[in-house]
């Protein structure tokens, strides 16, 4: 006898958070505010987790953060484990940038396909007692005060009601929910076309790299080959045309950008597609109840592998202030620094891979040169390929506007060797003896002590600082919590 079909989760006509898009920022934001028992709706216009491989790279400081939420230790086990990159031309390596020795947990890029992140996501959200509502649109809002309600199609085609007090639009870059609360999108579409295809090669491969992630510069344009697991390479380069590249594509590709030893023929084409760059930042990442995540609040060169992880972590700044909001914790100023914090952060990361992708695509072969020549002299210099691997794998970046001198900074990012993570807790972090004992919980709070700390530290549930020098009574800290969140714009 056949089994009953499922029977999808009724949409509801009312919550507290409403995540459209349940794509990695999407999921990461339902898995956080379940961890964190908040409700919430998450929909998706797809009916599954989307086949084939947009980004390809999980960085150090997004792997530190999923561990808050019980994922890491799964896409670890699934990815494959990269050193960090190279530059070349042809054979010549220019600079050499390698992720081990990073103060990490996760001293390396780890090399999964964008995928199997979703699968592992959403796994995990539906262990928190999480689900994706597929095959539902969201069409428009309109305010209902204190938050809005919404407008969405079902998989019938009947229209239905959804009271939010806060919508999260998670919807990727033609946001439908950045378009209906009319945020702007200012920026750039370049006009060049990039092939991606995630291939099997052939044997004899031995010029194509089975560790590092490569860019190989030449005069016919940029050509990145990076390993992933299964045996897999991603390939990504200019397009010739709309279509999606061909085995046969692939391999003019490899031939006229890449390595110039061997024979590289491919063996299998496993996803394919061509894509236009786009460079825009939103003029603003909060709206009243409406909240920008991900691509639908920033879209980059994904030269350097940096735009699902920034997304995952727009995500992970976002749910505990929603939570610490709801909740009471927290006054509603407190979401006015989600934009506050995040948006120069995407500014930056487009400013750099924008300038990353224009020096990776010079076509003037004098100025290649020069180019080449530059960048080999200042990978010489002691001190250059570390500022970059910190950069790509996302560990320079916090909040902090203290002066560095050294010890850690209000709003910059507390290594989880220093203070291991506590889910999504705030730590209250105090000098402890010589062996590390495990956290005591209480409440939003968990205390720990830390062989070797000089002073106490309050860590953010997100991991990053929130003050030094604070009570060591863990009910005096969560009296005062008020006085440690991000509230002032001149912190």
């Amino acid at each position: 006898m056949a089994s009953a079909p499922d029977i999808p989760d009724p949409l509801p006509t009312r919550t507290d958070v409403l995540i459209v898009g349940a794509g990695p920022a999407g999921l990461t934001l339902a898995a956080g505010l379940s961890q964190l028992g908040v409700d919430h709706v998450l929909i998706d216009r797809g009916s599954m987790v989307r086949p084939g491989s947009k980004a390809a790279a999980v960085q150090p400081r997004t792997l530190e953060y999923l561990e808050r939420i019980g994922v890491s230790a799964r896409l670890v086990q699934a990815g494959a484990q990269g050193r960090g990159f190279r530059l070349h031309d042809c054979e010549d390596t220019l600079l050499t940038a390698t992720y081990e020795g990073l103060d990490t947990p996760y001293p390396y890029v780890l090399l999964i396909s964008q995928q199997t992140t979703e699968e592992h996501l959403a796994r995990r959200l539906g262990e928190l007692g999480g689900v994706v509502h597929r095959d539902h649109t969201f069409l428009e809002m309109a305010p209902d005060f204190p938050g809005v309600t919404a407008t969405i199609a079902g998989p019938d085609g009947v229209l239905r009601a959804l009271s939010a007090r806060y919508v999260v639009g998670c919807d990727g870059v033609h946001s439908a929910v950045r378009t209906a609360a009319g945020i702007g999108f200012p920026g750039q579409a370049h006009e060049q076309l990039f092939a991606i295809a995630d291939v099997r090669l052939g044997p004899g491969t031995d010029a194509v790299p089975k560790e590092d992630t490569t860019f190989f510069l030449s005069p016919d344009g940029m050509l990145l080959v990076s390993p992933l697991a299964g045996g897999q390479h991603r390939i990504v380069g200019r397009a010739s045309g709309p279509a999606a590249p061909t085995a046969d594509d692939v391999e003019m590709m490899l031939a006229d950008r890449g390595p110039r030893t061997g024979d590289i023929r491919v063996k299998e084409v496993v996803t394919a597609s061509t894509y236009r760059v786009q460079e825009r930042v939103a003029e603003r990442f909060r709206d009243g109840p409406v909240f920008l995540v991900g691509d639908a609040a920033h879209t980059h060169s994904p030269a350097g592998g940096q735009g699902m992880n920034a997304g995952i972590q727009d995500a992970g700044n976002l749910a505990w202030k929603l939570h610490a909001v709801l909740t009471g914790l927290a006054p509603c100023e407190l979401l006015d620094s989600y934009h506050r914090e995040r948006h120069p952060i995407a500014a930056g990361l487009v400013a750099f891979t924008s300038q990353f992708a224009k020096l990776a695509n010079v076509r003037d072969p004098l100025a290649g040169g020069l180019r080449n020549r530059v960048l080999a002299a200042a990978g010489a210099v002691p001190g250059f390929a570390g500022w970059i691997t910190a950069k790509l794998s996302q560990l320079d970046l916090g909040y902090s506007q203290e002066p560095d001198h050294g010890a850690p900074r209000v709003g910059g990012r507390v290594p989880p060797r220093l203070v291991p993570s506590a889910g999504l807790r705030w730590t209250l972090a105090l000098p402890g003896g010589e062996v590390p004992e495990p956290p005591t919980e209480h409440g939003v709070l968990a205390v720990r002590h830390v062989p070797g700390l000089g002073t106490p530290l309050l860590v953010r549930p997100d991991g990053y600082l929130a003050a030094h020098g604070v009570p060591a009574a863990s009910a005096v800290v969560l009296d005062r919590l008020s006085q440690y969140l991000p509230l002032n714009p001149t912190r």
